[in-house]
């Protein structure tokens, strides 16, 4: 006779299962047994990380034991947080909801297998829970301590079956705009190893669900790897560092695609504005968007320590927006919340999540950028609607688009006459009808000009508008005033990389090209992603500083990114010429004339003289073509 151990206790249990299992499996039976197996599989870490242990998995539900009522409380609703952002990522209806309960009373543990009234009471507490959602006991309510973060809502007694008394319940839910508390330490108690029965059912158990539907549990991959330094794109920089991935549209409606890009642009630029983080630039990021990706994969490539990601779902006057704050390189939660909310709420919950993401990283801000974080252009919904909608418009380059953000950008100052972004974006589309359409040079960068200063003077404190009128001003050839425009605008925004961008520019077209140097490197940093015109200024501020190979290397990245970017290859060719390279020039104004076969040196030298200041680079840059042989 094989003799079992058995023992005795009073435990904290928490028991889980699916919502509609059988439901699933009838809609997709391998896609269920993926979700629900991937399910359990965060929650059994989750549990661990709050010093809890996983006893079971019967059928489609979850078994732990915890000592600490708190832990098992906290493990519950950090689950089901990180659980509902997981949900709302997915494009299908096969979504394997949980509810918990949790429940404290006696146990008999014989070998790994837990059976008892604690087991029982837990069982029935967690089927008066919400899909989603989590119940207690008077009892786990009385061990909690006072000072967690969680609202309860008293459920009353209910009859339980199986128990002869009524039992009082709760609801337990995060309270509004509170973070999940992280783990606590637990040093008189070491986790048990994982018993070996638990091992065996979680690698070859047979889930039967709705009248003999089986299909495998087992774990599946493991938590994502530590990025080690060495494979990091860019070195990790001494600030906090930051990626914003673009939320997803959960609306079920693409026309609402503009409002979940404008929540991404919104926290970006607020963030960008605190001098003590570094955020990566929209670009990009945006380069992210509709793809599955990983947090550690984006923290590598962009070279950050943090990501923020999330979703918007918007229906009618109703917003439900979901965001979870992890650490890259781990994939540990910081924090996550859910926001239900008026659409006219979305203004406060972008601050929200701006303050719990400076909380979280202990964040002093300084008193100007308190007021410049936090500073909202407007109030009007309906404004700020237009101006998210005519940007998505904007950014689809054609005519039709443009037409359509104009009238996007007007209506909006309709609605508010003092809404400086309304003006910023109008003078951004004015700007673009001249370079991208070639439309009336002097009066669209007038116009862009007059919608700076205009912007300017409703919002003192408007990186934007300083930026918009700079680039008004240098392609009118009014370099002096351009440069000061641009540098108001950095001292108003420091690590704002179109800012760097555009300053940059000013800078090696003014002769100044060691500054240039500096500044664009910075704007390549913050926009990893960047565009092609980073580098190709980055390579001009080389070749005009005589550094050629540095020149020739940055160009080539650039034409490998954009290969048919024809102003690369006018820049290759001069500095392959000055580097002595005659052959590779050659080849290089063979590209030119394969994308433009009508330039010369004539017509080159009329463009670019207009937007440098230093008259004998021009030449150098002539004579150099000239060298590769370039026709006049």
């Amino acid at each position: 006779m094989v003799e079992h151990h058995r023992s005795g206790k009073l435990a904290v249990i928490l028991h889980a299962d699916v919502v509609g299992s059988t439901a699933l499996v009838q809609q997709d039976e391998h896609l269920a047994h993926e979700r629900i197996q991937e399910a359990f599989r965060r929650f059994g870490e989750t549990i661990a990380n709050y010093q809890g242990q996983v006893r079971e998995l019967r059928g489609d539900a979850l078994l732990a034991e915890f000592e600490r009522a708190s832990d098992a409380v906290t493990a519950a609703l950090a689950f089901q947080v990180d659980h509902t952002y997981h949900l709302s990522r997915l494009k299908d209806e096969v979504t394997p909801t949980l509810r918990v309960g949790i429940a404290m009373g006696e146990v008999v543990i014989a070998d790994a297998t837990v059976t008892g009234a604690g087991v029982v009471l837990a069982q029935r507490v967690e089927q008066l829970a919400d899909a989603g959602g989590l119940c207690i006991t008077a009892a786990l309510h009385e061990a909690l301590p006072k000072r967690m973060p969680f609202d309860l809502e008293n459920l009353g007694e209910q009859a339980l079956k199986g128990f002869d008394d009524p039992v009082c319940v709760y609801r337990v839910e995060l309270s509004p705009g509170a973070s999940i508390p992280p783990p606590q330490p637990n040093s008189h108690r070491e986790t048990s190893p994982t018993p070996w029965r638990l091992r065996v059912a979680m690698a070859v158990m047979v889930l039967l669900v709705a009248g003999g539907t089986a299909y495998w549990l087992m774990p599946t991959a493991p938590q994502e790897e530590p990025v080690s330094p060495e494979r990091m794109a860019f070195p990790l920089p001494d600030k906090p560092s930051i990626a914003i991935l673009p939320f997803t549209n959960m609306s079920g409606d693409p026309e609402q695609e503009y409002f979940a890009d404008g929540m991404t642009d919104d926290l970006i630029t607020d963030l960008s504005k605190i001098s003590d983080l570094i955020v990566i630039a929209s670009n990009s990021v945006f380069t992210y968007k509709g793809k599955a990706v990983k947090v550690s994969d984006v923290g590598r490539d962009l070279g950050v320590r943090y990501v923020l990601e999330g979703s918007i779902r918007r229906v009618g006057s109703r917003i439900r927006i979901n965001a979870q704050f992890v650490e890259a390189a781990t994939g540990a939660h910081l924090w996550a919340e859910r926001y239900d909310r008026d659409v006219n709420d979305v203004f406060a919950v972008q601050d929200e999540v701006t303050r719990n993401i400076v909380a979280a990283l202990a964040v002093t801000l300084k008193p100007v950028e308190s007021v410049d974080v936090f500073r909202r252009e407007t109030n009007n919904l309906e404004a700020y609607d237009n101006v998210l909608q005519g940007r998505q418009q904007l950014a689809r380059i054609t005519r039709e688009g443009v037409a359509k953000a104009k009238a996007h950008f007007e209506r909006a100052i309709e609605l508010d006459p003092d809404y400086a972004r309304a003006y910023i974006n109008l003078g951004i589309l004015h700007v673009d009808e001249w370079k991208i359409w070639g439309l009336d040079r002097d009066k669209n960068l007038d116009r862009a000009i007059e919608l700076g200063r205009r912007a300017a003077a409703l919002n003192a404190r408007s990186a934007g508008a300083h930026v918009l009128t700079a680039l008004g001003l240098q392609w009118k050839g009014q370099h002096a005033e351009a440069e000061k425009e641009a540098e108001k605008a950095l001292g108003l925004n420091p690590t704002h990389p179109e800012t760097l961008g555009n300053l940059g520019n000013f800078l090696r077209r003014s002769g100044r090209a060691l500054e240039a140097v500096e500044v664009l490197k910075k704007a390549i940093r913050l926009d990893p992603f960047h565009p092609p015109v980073y580098l190709l200024a980055l390579g001009d501020a080389y070749f005009t500083l005589r550094r050629y190979e540095d020149a020739i290397r940055v160009l080539k990245e650039g034409t490998s990114r954009e290969p048919d970017y024809i102003s690369n290859y006018v820049y290759l060719a001069e500095s392959y010429a000055m580097a002595g390279r005659g052959g590779e020039a050659k080849r290089a104004v063979a590209q030119i004339l394969r994308l433009n076969p009508g330039f010369t040196l004539a017509k080159y030298k009329a463009h670019i003289s207009v937007s440098m200041i230093d008259k004998a680079q021009v030449e150098r840059k002539i004579a150099a073509l000239r060298i590769a042989g370039a026709p006049e």
